[in-house]
């Protein structure tokens, strides 16, 4: 990923000013309007780093404590403010450690910017010390990448990395910095970069894809829309209720969609996926026009694709070609930001109602009311639920709240059951599914939204992969509410071991250090909560304080999240409960 393309459309910032290459990143970092940095300096970026003494009053730098810490982080800031996250490490294993959450990044189209010091230019192939192939390992997971080995070259790629970062589908970028490119000058001539020569970031709408789309949704008798995450990217959440709610159409959203909708509006029809809730998934093979915006029909989504809404004509409206019958046949593609799009759509779609069709998915939801949601919520068992745990943070909360959540059962559980009445406001590995994002990405969450509560729903097992940035949290003084469910069990595989593996747990239980202690180490507030009749006013404690608060919560050990489609099913073989007679695999 190297050479760069000339001709690039640019508007003239600065020319003609002498400095080091160092100082050139932070003075394009000013000009980015970057407000924080999330980082760990080493030997290979010390140079930026010296020079970042003298910024300190305009770029706010935030020490995590991993530099995998720093990525999670600079993607939490990222999803809920809308900008480009930026992050810094050293050569070698400080970049290498950035890897995991720049994948996280690429699969679920997060804006990054990820600078990494390199040996000097002379050094590069020699297995000279801390040296790594960081453009090598990091190509397959990023959107861009480069290796600058000249300070002249720094004006000019790092233009570059903030447009490709953010315009179109957005992703991480990772740009390498030869020691010797911060050291040495260059007469600094910024030019922030406004598009380039081969690179088509949003592709033009077609009419006449339009045109088809809304015809397809004025005949539709049961048609059901998908709200990705592209609908957030593009703030297209206004106008997306502007359709459904014109055309009166039931909507269900990914994981990634999740908040696009309110969680009480009436059309809103739950989650997606294989622990979402019994409609969408159940009448996804019984509607005839699925209406897809801004996702790409992950395999969670979908399950067996041999038997996916065989019978429905399908709406695809994407922003990214490679999206387009990936997965599912389009018979209407409609290339696009999703905002564009749906401002083309709306006038030509008719005011409708589908009121015997949204009285399926009434039905479904009391029938999954009953059997699932009320016994998660109310649990009648003397152990706690993360149902009942959600349950009262709602209540606290009342919506308004930023969810960050961690991967597993808590992830399920939280996604389902936690309100949403802002945009924006839930944040969770959807893609690559990475445990110990959680307690780093609630960090840059709450400074990319500062005026939102943010509560971090981590398991045992997840917040023990990036406990550390506890410590992150006490010297940058974050106001984070972290809860930690904790059933002593990496739970989401044990569930499966329980189900499909004849309940041999292997490796799953969990041996736990006393989380509570752990936390007053780091001087944060923390309490455990053991039983149902405490649990109202610790969670209360938790939402009320003006500081991070860490609250555990003793939930049962062996308590599954349904409904669930089986691995390799169909959709509409989503169960509510598991069966007597459940044979394992």
């Amino acid at each position: 990923m190297g050479q760069l393309i000339q001709e690039e459309q640019s508007q003239l910032i600065d020319t003609g000013i002498k400095m080091s290459g160092a100082r050139a990143v932070l003075e394009i970092l000013l000009r980015e309007e970057v407000e924080y940095i999330f980082g760990y300096p080493g030997g290979a970026i010390m140079p930026i780093y010296d020079e970042l003494m003298d910024y300190q009053d305009r770029l706010k730098h935030i020490l995590t404590r991993h530099e995998q810490g720093a990525t999670h982080a600079a993607q939490g800031y990222a999803r809920t403010s809308g900008k480009v996250g930026v992050c810094f490490a050293t050569s070698g294993p400080g970049a290498t450690n950035l890897i995991t959450g720049i994948a996280d990044a690429q699969i679920d189209s997060t804006p990054l910017v990820c600078i990494t010091g390199q040996v000097s230019a002379h050094l590069l192939g020699t297995d000279a010390f801390q040296e790594t192939n960081i453009i090598g390992i990091s190509m397959p997971v990023t959107k861009w990448n480069y290796q600058v080995t000249s300070a002249d070259e720094i004006p000019e790629v790092l233009a570059k990395a903030f447009y490709i970062a953010q315009s179109g589908r957005p992703g991480p970028v990772l740009i390498d910095i030869t020691k010797n490119a911060q050291f040495d000058t260059c007469n600094f001539q910024y030019k922030k970069c406004l598009g380039f020569r081969s690179y088509i970031p949003v592709p033009s709408i077609n009419d006449l894809q339009v045109k088809q789309a809304a015809e397809a949704i004025n005949r539709s008798k049961k048609p059901l829309l998908l709200l990705g995450q592209g609908v957030l990217l593009a703030n297209a959440e206004s106008e997306l209720k502007h359709l459904i709610e014109k055309a009166d159409i039931p909507t269900a959203w990914t994981i990634l969609g999740l908040s696009g909708l309110e969680s009480d509006h009436p059309l809103n029809m739950g989650m997606l996926g294989m622990h979402g809730n019994y409609g969408p998934n159940l009448l996804t093979n019984e509607c005839d026009l699925l209406i897809a915006v801004g996702m790409r029909f992950d395999d969670r989504v979908t399950g067996n694709l041999d038997h996916y809404a065989k019978q429905a004509e399908v709406v695809h409206i994407e922003i990214d070609p490679a999206e387009i019958n990936k997965n599912v046949h389009a018979d209407y593609p409609v290339l696009g930001d999703a905002k564009a799009v749906l401002e083309k759509l709306i006038p030509l779609v008719d005011q409708n109602d589908h009121n015997d069709w949204k009285e399926r998915f009434k039905r479904c939801r009391q029938e999954e009311q009953k059997k699932v949601i009320e016994k998660a919520m109310n649990p009648t068992s003397d152990q706690l639920s993360m149902g009942e745990v959600m349950k009262w943070i709602n209540q606290y909360s009342g919506g308004e709240a930023i969810v960050v959540t961690d991967v597993g059962q808590h992830q399920m559980v939280a996604c389902r059951y936690a309100q949403f009445r802002q945009s924006k406001s839930s944040i969770t590995s959807g893609g690559l599914g990475t445990m110990g994002f959680c307690l780093p990405a609630a960090i840059g969450a709450k400074l990319g939204s500062p005026d939102q509560e943010v509560v971090a729903i981590i398991g045992d097992g997840g917040v023990q992969m990036t406990i550390q940035e506890l410590g992150t949290i006490m010297q940058c003084e974050i106001p984070i509410k972290v809860v930690i469910l904790n059933n002593e069990f990496l739970g989401m595989v044990r569930q499966w071991q329980e189900l499909f593996f004849d309940k041999r747990y292997s490796a799953t239980e969990m041996m736990n250090p006393d989380f509570v202690k752990l936390a007053q180490a780091y001087n944060i507030q923390s309490e455990r909560v053991l039983e149902r009749d405490t649990l109202d006013a610790a969670v209360h404690r938790l939402m009320s304080s003006k500081e991070s608060y860490v609250l555990e919560v003793m939930v049962a050990k062996e308590n599954n999240v349904f409904p669930m489609v089986p691995t390799g099913a169909s959709v509409s073989d989503i169960i509510l409960e598991k069966p007597n007679n459940y044979e394992s695999k």
